[in-house]
């Protein structure tokens, strides 16, 4: 089996991974999520630049593209689409489970360690940094269609919107060296944009909490 062949598989493993991890019970999925992609990274054996001095530059990279994101999300609910779209998503969800456990444990670590971790540097070694990255990228934004498809949103524009971010994170990863840059990153969008619901919605959250008590 060649580099590449392998690589293909791998990619439409992580593809179709959400659909076997909505098979469990939402309280575990992080865990479980974690749990895979750890033990991906770790059969795999690819350096994560957790060790100076790539931890450093993932430090300083993360830490200027996490302040932008969180900028840019935070300041999006001034637009009337995005807050209508954040008033009328159900969390179904605790805010502290949402963002304490599922964002940072079951999204951020489970993901990156899986795309960024293992998948993009494999793709790269495979076909190359430009294609193997874009290859990064569409698998990110395919696996997202599930989710998508939850949620209500707009399948294409998921993976269009989610793709160009794997790529943006594949950059991250591979411009410092270290998991800890596109971690960073990834985690700043992903807090940002729940706390910007859970303050645009809270007024609804409320309510539906008052009305469930009566």
């Amino acid at each position: 089996m060649t580099a590449r062949v392998r690589v293909l598989i791998l990619a439409a493993a992580l593809v179709a991974w959400p659909t076997v991890l909505e098979r469990f019970p939402q309280r575990w999925r992080p865990l479980i999520g974690a749990g895979a992609s750890s033990a991906l990274a770790a059969v795999a054996g690819i350096p994560l630049g957790l060790r100076q001095p790539q931890l450093a530059a993932g430090l300083r990279l993360g830490g200027v593209s996490a302040a932008v994101v969180a900028a840019v999300v935070g300041a999006s609910p001034a637009l009337k689409p995005v807050r209508t779209s954040m008033r009328e998503r159900d969390i179904g969800l605790h805010p502290a489970a949402w963002l304490g456990l599922h964002i940072p444990v079951g999204t951020v670590w489970s993901e990156e360690l899986a795309f960024r971790g293992v998948l993009h540097p494999v793709a790269v070694e495979a076909f190359g940094r430009g294609l193997g990255g874009v290859a990064q990228a569409m698998a990110f934004g395919l696996a997202h269609i599930r989710p998508a498809r939850a949620a209500g949103d707009s399948v294409l524009g998921t993976v269009l919107v989610t793709g160009m971010f794997g790529w943006m994170l594949g950059w991250l990863r591979e411009r410092s060296g270290s998991m800890v840059a596109p971690m960073l990153t990834h985690l700043a969008l992903n807090e940002a944009g729940a706390v910007a619901t859970l303050c645009v919605s809270r007024p609804n959250v409320e309510l539906g909490r008052e009305s469930a008590s009566n």
